[in-house]
């Protein structure tokens, strides 16, 4: 049975084990399409990650497609019911590690491109691809590295379309034009280890940590705005106790995470934390981890060239939303870069049977051919 042309890429992809941080061959695969279409490729290898920078033509303005090869691990393959990295199409339906998150996105947007400049040899500005084998990971040798490079030789983005899964219930419904900032807190607070019988000699983190944690659930930390929900508090871990029922232990390690909108920052809210932790009078260590910052791209240009290509496509009124988690567009962003993040359903990312639907993936081929129309027809 014949598929269509990026149901065989996306295929050929996903059968690639590129469990981050490996690509697994996949940007050479990408390559070899783009240097027949007069892309210039630029490998940028750092540490354990291979990224990859390609751009066809040098005047503005620049429009770039993000991505990343790498996946997540499958977990247990007894529990998927076709192999995971053996794509297998069922009733409409692509199974497999990496079907939505986020090959289905690249062999769209290849596709969208090929087909583009086939009909639009003489398009205005530049076309470029910034994929990556660095998202799911640790995230610091991937698009931060690659966007520093591009920095610091003044080669800016002008519009950028993440390939991440962002609709709901059909391709296109929705596309995130911003996200919220996320910051995580390690918090060890320090007391003294005894017996539970003579509590005179001990001081039981817990009990110190309890109505500091209280407080800071209980803060109100901003309102949110137009596009983003209230900051949101969340203690994620809660680790203490040596396992005996008549020991104090002598620390309690919490961690706990902020997604944050614009009207905030992280100084704000380190300052605000700190703040809280320090008039309970207790002793503690706390280490910051800057995941990201909220950024939104207002409506405008790109996401009216999006829009507008989707009700075409296939006659839906998309909606705007900065809701989920972070991606790789947060390095773009501030840049000054316009980005939006624009891929298939979302359903079943990062879980067993993770799949696709076929007939929607060429849908978004012609979504991401007609943007680029828009943009640079």
């Amino acid at each position: 049975m014949s598929h269509s042309p990026v149901v065989t890429l996306l295929q050929d992809l996903m059968s690639r084990r590129s469990v981050t941080p490996e690509d697994a061959g996949c940007q050479d695969l990408l390559i070899s399409r783009l240097e027949k279409l007069g892309f210039v490729c630029e490998t940028m290898e750092f540490e354990d990650t291979l990224n990859l920078w390609a751009r066809k033509g040098t005047e503005a303005p620049l429009f770039c497609f993000a991505g990343h090869t790498d996946v997540v691990p499958p977990g247990p393959e007894s529990k998927w019911n076709t192999p995971p990295f053996e794509p297998t199409i069922i009733d409409g339906m692509l199974y497999g590690r990496g079907a939505a998150d986020m090959k289905s996105g690249i062999a769209c947007f290849m596709l969208g491109l090929e087909a583009f400049i086939e009909e639009h040899q003489d398009h205005k500005g530049s076309i470029a691809l910034l994929i990556t084998s660095d998202e799911e990971g640790p995230f610091i040798n991937g698009t931060t590295r690659v966007v520093d490079v591009l920095e610091a030789r003044n080669e800016k983005i002008d519009y950028c379309i993440v390939g991440e899964p962002s609709s709901t219930n059909h391709v296109g419904d929705i596309i995130k034009n911003g996200r919220r900032g996320s910051l995580t807190a390690d918090i060890t607070f320090k007391g003294t280890q005894g017996h539970v019988a003579y509590p005179h000699l001990v001081n039981n983190p817990i009990h110190l940590a309890a109505p500091a944690l209280a407080e800071l659930v209980q803060t109100e930390w901003d309102k949110g705005n137009q596009y983003f929900p209230a900051t949101s508090f969340q203690i994620t871990n809660f680790n203490s106790g040596t396992g005996a029922s008549n020991v104090v232990p002598g620390d309690a390690v919490v961690q706990c995470n902020f997604r944050y909108s614009t009207e905030l920052t992280a100084d704000m809210l380190t300052e605000k934390v700190e703040s809280i932790l320090n008039k309970a009078g207790f002793e503690y260590d706390i280490k910051w981890t800057y995941n990201g910052q909220p950024f939104i791209t207002e409506p405008g240009s790109l996401t009216d060239a999006v829009a507008q290509a989707i009700l075409a496509t296939n006659g839906i009124t998309t909606e705007l939303s900065t809701s989920g988690g972070t991606s790789d567009a947060r390095f773009i962003a501030p840049t000054g870069a316009q980005v939006v993040e624009l891929g298939p359903i979302n359903a079943t990312i990062h879980k067993v049977n993770e799949s696709t639907n076929i007939a929607q993936l060429d849908e978004l081929v012609d979504i991401f051919k007609l943007t680029l129309k828009n943009l640079l027809a």
